[in-house]
């Protein structure tokens, strides 16, 4: 499905749901379709001209563990059957005044953490998962049901799904855009991300959310840190050969590539980000271990018991580390325009799990902006994508240098 400029926004609804009518038995990207309010809401801004604003008559997927009003809010969880905010998460708000139309709630992993898992498939192999936690936000932007899904990220939940389902996932800078009405897994960590399948959206979306415009890129070549991790030799064989040969292709489109060998404290990160997590997510979820234990997954009890496993001086230790981290990752690419390295270890693999998300994480303790690129394949034609990352506070830097490294090999798409 292509969602035009020019299209009606009711063009654009009726579109989305013929889509997903004929499509998502199958692929189970969606919790909740709101096909009425979307229609009323679609009609209304028609019947006023035309719906207005930078993304007039654009249908939108919100992750279920973001509050819609009037929709029903899971989270994934037998404990939220039922529930129905009267308003709306900031983020969804902020979309809806800019002329988007909500078309209704995607699957998660439950509490965008854990838990049960998503039911959705990846639109490329439904025998193979998404990805998680933001599985049915990547596979309805994937499969085209809609142009734009917001997702979230404490790990990985937003870049291994674009990477798994072939999609431009964009997850920014760490408490740029607001999280009010979204569940708390982790508080250093949960970030409001979306899906796109162009970056002149992708773009769009950023400027929505007020980050600031990006300076014109210079006439220099590109500069473009190649880091390979310190988890390479856990690549998949097709994962290590799609990586390279996007490295290949982007130096022999004229962008300079230069390897990075090592960045300061990196291997330490992903020990680090998980005591963080889990202590932060005692504080999210202990309410609900001592009002309702029964209905709360085992997973959550064990973040509640991790002071056992993390105590204060481990928290304090990653913490620290990790602020150091964030200064020294970004005076070691002064002088780069960004840095590439894996979204995933390779395809999607079988079935509904998240997926690893070793490749992530440290990018997500570094509060880094990271784009997914859809550059490459693996086995049987998979998906396989790329990070590109940034320092912190260059989102929209970050898109337009993306852009041109697309531009660059050839693969501009019409924006949606």
């Amino acid at each position: 499905m292509v969602q035009s400029a020019y299209s009606s926004a009711t063009a654009n609804v009726h579109a989305a749901l013929q889509r997903i009518s004929a499509r998502d038995a199958r692929v189970r990207a969606w919790l909740h379709v709101d096909d009425v309010g979307a229609l009323a809401a679609a009609q209304a801004a028609d019947a006023q001209g035309g719906a207005n604003g930078p993304l007039a008559g654009v249908c939108v997927g919100v992750k279920d563990v973001i509050a819609v009003a009037e929709m029903l809010l899971t989270h994934n969880s037998p404990l939220f059957t039922g529930f129905v905010p009267s308003e709306d998460a900031a983020c969804v708000a902020t979309l809806r005044a800019a002329g988007a139309v909500i078309l209704g709630k995607t699957d998660t992993t439950e509490f965008a953490a854990a838990g049960r898992n998503a039911a959705s498939a990846n639109p490329h192999d439904f025998t193979r998962t998404p990805g998680g936690s933001s599985a049915g936000s990547a596979a309805a932007v994937a499969d085209g049901h809609v142009p734009l899904a917001l997702a979230t990220q404490t790990g990985g939940s937003t870049i291994r799904p674009a990477s798994f389902c072939g999609i431009h996932g964009f997850k920014p800078t760490w408490g740029l855009v607001s999280r009010e009405g979204v569940k708390m897994y982790a508080n250093s960590l949960d970030t409001v991300g979306w899906y796109t399948r162009d970056l002149g959206l992708c773009d769009r979306v950023c400027a929505v959310f007020g980050l600031a415009e990006a300076p014109p890129l210079g006439p220099q070549p590109l500069r473009i840190g190649v880091f390979r991790t310190p988890w390479w030799d856990e690549m998949t064989p097709g994962g290590k050969a799609a990586f390279d040969g996007v490295a290949a292709a982007m130096a022999g489109a004229g962008v300079v590539m230069v390897d990075i060998a090592a960045l300061p404290e990196f291997e330490h990160l992903n020990q680090d980000h998980r005591a963080i997590l889990f202590r932060e997510g005692a504080a999210a979820f202990l309410s609900l271990a001592r009002s309702r234990p029964d209905l709360l997954h085992a997973d959550f009890h064990l973040r509640v018991d991790a002071l056992a496993s993390y105590p204060d001086a481990r928290l304090r230790e990653a913490h620290d580390r990790a602020a150091a981290a964030r200064t020294g990752f970004e005076r070691a690419i002064a002088g780069l325009d960004a840095v590439l390295a894996p979204s995933a270890p390779g395809i999607a693999p079988r079935g509904r799990s998240p997926g690893e998300p070793k490749f992530n994480q440290p990018w997500t303790l570094l509060h880094a902006p990271v784009v997914n690129l859809p550059l490459a394949q693996g086995e049987g034609g998979m998906p396989i994508g790329v990070s590109l990352i940034a320092p912190r506070y260059a989102d929209r830097r970050l898109v337009a240098v993306a852009r041109e490294v697309e531009q660059r090999l050839g693969l501009t798409r019409p924006s949606a």
